[in-house]
């Protein structure tokens, strides 16, 4: 942080007096006696803060910060004030100084004022520099991230939407699929038709085939007229089949001859209607473990899976985090403005079992709590500021610290089905087992309790 300093007063001794004791504290001070000269100055050079006597000849220190303030908005302003001269100290403060000293003061008093008005300012930096982070960022489509996992997943987003073939995006709850999906339409020949997208896991089975199929008139008591379904409204665009693993097993098989067929039959009708929509289809399930367990249906699972898009988990995208915490407290206040550190150390460590909408959730409180301008700790929900990582200790020398062998794959076995998302197939992949070998192991996780240390938990 620099620590350029320009003090204006006219009195000479007492600018001598604060350039000295300012320089030993390691400020680089820069004074002048005459307050038209200090705009001079701030035109010609760069200065990190100003210290400026009130009741000055020609200019008072209360026009002098009001101009500074007009034309340097960043630069914070500290006045110094006579004894007993509170009124014209609130004047100061309104025409936009930060802060204000009372003649006589004590050194230390006054370079701890400079120093708290110093770190305001590197806040106030880093706020515009996240914002510009934000707003510079390449957003893809709507969605926010730079990391390398979304990276990677931008690129297969833009070679998959240029053709037609049936896409399956796969992640957590809350990681932001539909946004996926809706990138895909957009960057595809089809963006200039209709994105419709219903939830599969939302409605009954009997509703369900209605709203995806369509009915005819009289096909229950409620159809007094015909309606098209969503396979027919999503002509020339795309249908966005989301949580298609929650599907019924009914519905599933009358799905799998829709799309074999490219044609849908309404409830009650007799007639097949061809459709011209490309399918998105998403699940947070692990769709194999669903085949194979026989609760979805691997015909099903084949027609759906041509092309995967694997949309990472919060925890896996690093620095991403912070993005869109600042992303989501501009959109919810204008007052908050920024994160503490400590606050923004443990968003970064914490695992985000909600993903990106436990981390809205999060931010949203944060801002209703805020008291000042930037979000604290103790702002944060409780399960993310009392969070504490745990990781298996392999570099100790000391033998209290070292685990056995069992304890050791228990925990890296569960740490891995936690970074995958609770997926067993990708786990077992990562992990070098078959599943039916991670399965085994996973059942005698189950059965042993976890080895409790006598000795402090480590970062």
């Amino acid at each position: 942080m620099e620590r350029r300093i320009l003090i204006i007063d006219d009195d000479r001794s007492m600018c001598d007096i604060l350039d000295a004791e300012l320089r030993r504290r390691g400020f680089e001070v820069t004074t002048t006696t005459v307050p038209e000269n200090a705009l001079l100055r701030l035109s010609e050079g760069d200065f990190d803060l100003v210290v400026t006597d009130v009741n000055m000849h020609g200019m008072s220190g209360v026009d002098l910060c009001q101009k500074i303030v007009q034309s340097r908005e960043d630069l914070p302003v500290v006045v110094m004030t006579a004894y007993g001269s509170m009124e014209t100290a609130v004047s100061a403060i309104r025409a936009g100084a930060y802060d204000f000293v009372t003649k006589p003061f004590e050194m230390d008093d006054i370079a701890l004022t400079i120093e708290r008005a110093l770190k305001h300012r590197a806040l106030r930096e880093e706020v515009k520099r996240l914002r510009r982070a934000v707003s510079d960022s390449q957003k893809f489509d709507d969605i926010l991230g730079t990391s390398a996992a979304m990276k990677k997943m931008y690129d297969l987003i833009s070679r998959v939407a240029e053709t037609e073939t049936t896409v399956l995006v796969t992640g957590e709850s809350g990681t932001g699929k539909e946004l996926v999906a809706k990138a895909i339409h957009l960057r595809s020949t089809r963006k200039d038709g209709p994105f419709v997208a219903i939830n599969c896991a939302a409605m009954p089975e009997n509703l369900l085939e209605s709203e995806l199929f369509g009915h005819v008139k009289g096909a229950f008591t409620d159809a007094r007229t015909a309606r098209p379904g969503l396979f027919i409204k999503a002509s020339k665009g795309t249908l966005f089949l989301d949580e298609i693993g929650e599907m019924p097993a009914g519905m599933q098989a009358k799905l799998l001859r829709a799309l074999q067929e490219r044609t849908v039959r309404p409830v009650g009708g007799d007639q097949e209607q061809a459709f011209d929509a490309r399918i998105v289809a998403a699940t947070n399930r692990d769709l194999e473990t669903e085949v194979e367990e026989k609760r979805f249906r691997e015909d099903l699972f084949y027609r759906i899976n041509v092309v995967r898009v694997r949309v990472p988990p919060l925890r896996a995208r690093g620095s991403d985090i912070l993005l869109l915490a600042q992303h989501f407290l501009q959109r919810y206040s204008q007052r908050v403005v920024g994160i503490k550190s400590n606050a923004a150390d443990k968003l970064l460590s914490y695992t985000w079992p909600g993903n990106v909408r436990e981390l809205q959730n999060c931010i949203e409180r944060g801002v209703a709590l805020a008291q000042f301008d930037h979000v604290g700790l103790d702002d944060l929900p409780e399960r993310v500021r009392e969070f504490k990582s745990s990781r298996v200790t392999v570099e100790s020398n000391d033998p209290a610290e070292l685990l056995p062998m069992e304890e050791v794959e228990r925990r890296y076995i569960l740490r891995v089905l936690e970074a995958v998302g609770g997926n067993k197939t990708l786990a077992a992949q990562v992990l070098g087992f078959d599943r039916r070998t991670l399965y085994r192991k996973l059942e005698r996780c189950r059965d042993v309790p976890p080895k409790r240390e006598s000795h402090p938990a480590h970062p």
